[in-house]
């Protein structure tokens, strides 16, 4: 193996260090014109802005403020045709006032889902960021038929966007400007300690997603195999109560056999790392052993099978490591919330699939750490190779439940578009509705396919085991059908294909996606 430099040195870039958002979240019951500060956000719906004969508003709440304003608010909302829905918000300027401005911000004509009160803290956000603001209270303008969890939820939701919102990744800029929002409080919505913890969590999570955005943002000149487990040691390090770091080098993933990981990784000038955090809480009983494994590849040049042409994005595969990110954010958010009853295994293969002369080539037989044999007949299918040992791993650690994430074909994207994943690529019913749920509390979204077994014949070697890709046709269900080889029959196991969401075409920037419902999961099954 070509493994003579392993430094993240090329083009002398290096990444400034920025401040992560600091803001304060406070859960408020007071009267809402006693409120001061920068922004009064008010979240509403499209039936919350109907206006009674005189063009004043029906809502109580908004005809409260409304009042206090002289019909300011109203008349602004009727002048801008303001109606509630999704994506619309108007900005009322007080000069003179103790409230600077009111911001009436839509959101739709039912705010249910989650991803709703996301936008609502995005959108404050935002406006904060427009008017160089330091505190703002955000209020729905109904919130009354809510229950108390649902209200905790709403919160939680809120302080999410609002983070997400406000943090923008200027690491390899030589310019940024810093943030300067400082407070937000959530009023209407209850309070007391589970609201406080409720928020606390939030933060927790939103922790974990920004990290997980700097990894896949970072470039593979920067980002290497060696660099992504040393940021795993480092996470261990900082929750080291109830996280520990194992990384396996060459020489140990010899010993366990891991053929199909180290034939990908063999092209490489940088060594591959094996990563393996184990997650054990403060105290009490392990009642669940759980494996959560995200696909590794630093880069991905498509190795023999180079990726050429346009539209091949080989100029984003640093973002081939999303799986992991997503992994190694929720073992961060996770060493902070600390949950009881559940151990969990964090596990990655990172490596780079490149060319040399040393490397994987198209039609060799590789044989994974369960003895199973592959013929390579496509050295750009790489990252189910890696996986294939990592789920071997996970297996042998005892885990009950592995969910493995990873951005593996581009079939789900043509399925899905850019902003839902494959999922469900189980045999177990009871997986897929855990996992569906987590995510109906992450608001991300996810669609169930179908793992249709028929298809394994398009899989099948004349030479191995198996191959390592089969038809163009149905090609995210082989995928998921080939990674099913290396798990055991006892152990409930889903594959997430997530390809597409892993990036923002907009921003031009990572998401961190699967994090919120990867930590959501695995608080369903502490409780």
């Amino acid at each position: 193996m070509a493994h003579s430099i392993a430094k993240a040195t090329l083009g002398l870039t290096r990444p400034n260090k920025i401040e992560h958002p600091k803001i304060s979240f406070v859960a408020k019951e007071i009267d809402l014109l006693e409120w001061k500060g920068d922004i009064l956000a008010v979240g509403t719906t499209e039936t919350d802005v109907v206006k009674d004969e005189n063009s004043k508003f029906k809502n109580l709440i908004l005809q409260k403020l409304d009042s206090q304003l002289g019909g300011s608010l109203s008349k602004a909302s009727s002048e801008e045709d303001f109606t509630g829905k999704a994506g619309q918000s108007t900005v009322l300027r007080l000069p003179n006032l103790g409230l600077k401005r009111v911001c009436l911000i839509g959101l739709g004509s039912a705010a249910s889902a989650t991803a709703a009160y996301h936008s609502l803290g995005e959108a404050v956000a935002a406006a904060a960021k427009s008017a160089r603001a330091s505190n703002v209270a955000i209020i729905l303008a109904s919130s009354a038929e809510l229950t108390t969890e649902s209200k905790q939820s709403v919160a939680s939701a809120i302080v999410t966007g609002s983070v997400l919102g406000t943090y923008d990744d200027n690491r390899f800029k030589s310019e940024s400007k810093k943030g300067t929002l400082k407070a937000v409080e959530i009023l209407g919505l209850g309070t007391g300690p589970e609201m406080v913890k409720k928020l606390k969590n939030a933060e927790y999570v939103c922790s974990g997603i920004i990290y997980g955005k700097e990894l896949v943002n970072a470039p593979a000149n920067v980002l290497t195999p060696g660099v992504l487990a040393e940021e795993a040691k480092r996470i261990a390090s900082e929750h080291s109560d109830v996280l520990s770091a194992t990384i396996l080098d060459v020489e140990q993933c010899e010993e366990l056999k891991m053929g199909s990981y180290l034939g990908v990784a063999a092209a490489s000038a940088n060594p591959p790392h094996f990563i393996h955090l184990c997650y054990r809480p403060p105290g009490g009983e392990v009642k669940t052993k759980l494996a959560l494994v995200g696909k590794g590849l630093t880069f991905d040049s498509g190795g023999y099978n180079i990726k050429t042409g346009p539209g091949c994005l080989i100029e984003h595969m640093k973002f081939d490591m999303a799986g992991s990110a997503a992994v190694l954010g929720a073992a961060k958010a996770l060493g902070q919330i600390k949950p009881a009853g559940v151990e969990v295994h964090f596990i990655v293969a990172a490596c780079e699939n490149m060319i040399s002369g040393t490397g994987m080539r198209p039609g060799d037989i590789v044989t994974a750490s369960n003895g199973k044999t592959i013929e390579v007949n496509n050295t750009d299918a790489e990252g189910r190779l890696t996986l294939a040992d990592a789920l071997v791993y996970a297996c042998n650690q005892g885990a009950e439940k592995i969910v493995d994430l990873a951005t593996l074909t581009r079939a789900c994207v043509v399925a899905l578009g850019p902003s839902i994943a494959g999922m469900c690529f189980t045999p177990s019913d009871d997986l897929a509705n855990e996992v569906l749920a987590a995510s109906e509390v992450s608001g991300e979204k996810l669609w169930r396919m179908p793992l249709e077994e028929s298809y394994w014949e398009f899989m099948k070697s004349g030479v191995a085991d198996m191959v390592n890709t089969g038809s163009h046709q149905g090609g995210s269900i082989t995928a998921a059908l080939f990674l099913k080889q290396f798990v055991d029959e006892k152990v409930q196991w889903m594959h997430i294909d997530m390809s597409g969401p892993v990036r923002n075409d907009k921003k031009k920037t990572a998401t961190g996606f699967g994090i919120s419902t990867l930590v959501a999961w695995v608080l369903k099954n502490s409780s």
